[in-house]
Formats: C-alpha cells, structure tokens, sequence
C-alpha cells in the first residue's frame, strides 16, 4: 500500500527540525545560514522576502551543491504550506547536508519574520 502524502511529512517531521519563522529568523542571524524558497518561481515573485534565495523544489537537488559546498551550513527551507520545504528537506539530507530545517508558519509570518 502507497504511503500518503501526509505519512510521509509526517514521518519527516519525526526527522528532520521544523521551526517557526520567528525561531528561524533569530537563528540565522547568528549563524548566517541559507534561507530557501521552494516555492515556484511564479509564486516567489508574486510574493517574497528578499532574504531568500529562490530554488524550486523541483530543481533544488540540482542547483543546491553549486550554491552552498559547506555541509555543515545551515539551511532554512520553507513554501507556503511547509510541504515542499519537508519533501526537499529531506532530499537534502539524503545528499548530506547536516543542519536543515523546515520553516513553519503563515506565509505573510514568514515574509515578515525574515525582513527584518
């Protein structure tokens, strides 16, 4: 029997750290870490924090090791619902990334949270 799509975040979030956006703000500004949009580009432009770096789920496995070699480096993953960013957090731990999480939180928090 296939897992749904709700058993299987739910067994990443048993996995890998999820944190609120205020939590994720405060954190980065101490230890510098990557902030990750999961989102499409379409919706990334319709709606964003300039912090951010755009890099569409899809493609994330593709681009992430050009973008950051260290991985040990915080990564700060989030979307619009925390779906995505639990889906590519946890293909990002399959690669090797040590300190990934997923940002939790309304998207407008998020954006908030992180531009300030």
């Amino acid at each position: 029997m296939a897992s749904t799509l709700n058993e299987i975040v739910t067994h990443i979030k048993q996995q890998i750290p999820h944190i609120d956006c205020e939590t994720a703000a405060q954190r980065r500004k101490t230890d510098h870490g990557l902030l990750i949009d999961v989102r499409e580009p379409s919706e990334h432009s319709a709606q964003n924090t300039p912090e951010a770096i755009n890099i569409p789920r899809g493609v994330l496995e593709m681009k992430i090791t050009t973008l950051e070699s260290d991985l040990s480096r915080p990564i700060y993953l989030h979307c619009a619902s925390a779906v995505r960013a639990a889906l590519s957090a946890e293909q990002l731990r399959r690669i090797g990334y040590e300190n990934v999480f997923v940002v939790t939180g309304e998207l407008s928090n998020i954006i908030q949270a992180h531009s300030i």
